[in-house]
């Protein structure tokens, strides 16, 4: 290995460990801070061990997580890659430092907050870890199994399990504590999503247009990426149009539609979500 490469690999490390440092230090705010004083429920893996803690407070939160991720670990050895297991268990091992370390008090003095703000540092958190090239255990393996595997957003596998232990947890909680729970839940599973995917996120922009040339030509200098035009006809009048098709990210959607008022205000465009887009150049490439 040269001597570039060695520093390239280096600063690749040293990038994914500040990733992982700086997650878990929010989550483990979140955990200490808020959950545990209010003794919320969480969700998955970290909602598992909450719960017995709560039953079994002498027995630390930390030593219940360390012994659920013991399958989720064999999982991600057989199934996601060997670089995202190594990173994992050094991310697992990041946070369950930060979590015995860390004990900072957040005095809100309303739980409707506890829950926001918990929601906020913990997706946030979790946003964070996911943008290396590993997790930190727990049912971040998951997450990012379903979505290497079938595309499913990896908020949306959170939310899902979170909100099974939660139901679960039921049973152990008052009522008004599980609908803090479900909000916090519901926050982190948003704040992850954005976090994650960022300014990044695709969209898909359809455009009928008589000036296609035009705007064609005014995209393609300005963003530099592939355009499809599409032959069509309108169903009314049965003239042939022409569909300009892009996919674009969120930070280039406020300039695509500037262009478009410039070019002809009477277009017609419709702009839709992406589920996943699979391409080098504008794909959201999985790193895991």
């Amino acid at each position: 290995m040269t001597d570039r490469a060695w520093i390239t690999t280096g600063k690749n490390v040293a990038k994914n460990v500040c990733f992982l440092s700086l997650g878990s230090c929010l989550s483990a705010l979140s955990i200490n801070g808020i959950l545990i004083p209010n003794h919320f429920p969480s969700g998955g893996i970290t909602g598992l061990g909450l719960l017995l803690h709560y039953q079994f407070p002498e027995i630390p939160f930390i030593l219940f997580y360390l012994m659920f991720n013991v399958p989720l670990f064999a999982v991600a050895w057989k199934y996601v890659g060997r670089r995202f297991f190594l990173y994992s268990l050094l991310g697992l091992a990041i946070f369950s430092l930060c979590v015995h370390f860390i004990h900072v008090p957040i005095p809100l003095h309303d739980k409707m907050l506890d829950a926001l703000m918990a929601g906020i540092l913990s997706g946030t958190g979790l946003g964070i870890i996911l943008k290396s090239y590993g997790s930190s255990g727990g049912t971040d393996i998951l997450s990012v199994l379903l979505l290497k595997r079938f595309s499913i957003r990896l908020g949306n596998t959170t939310l899902a399990l979170n909100i099974l232990v939660v139901i679960l947890s039921y049973v152990l909680s008052t009522l008004d504590i599980i609908v803090y729970t479900i909000v916090f839940l519901y926050v982190n599973a948003k704040v992850l999503n954005v976090v994650f995917m960022g300014m990044s996120h695709r969209k898909i922009v359809l455009i009928i247009s008589e000036k296609w040339e035009g705007l064609s030509a005014r995209m393609l200098k300005e963003f530099r990426r592939g355009l499809t035009i599409i032959h069509g006809e309108g169903a009314y009048s049965h003239r042939d149009e022409k569909i300009l098709y892009a996919v674009i990210t969120l930070r280039d959607l406020g300039r695509v539609k500037d262009i478009i008022r410039e070019v002809d205000p009477m277009a017609f465009v419709v702009v839709t979500e992406t589920l996943d887009v699979m391409n080098p150049r504008v794909g959201n490439q999985p790193h895991w």
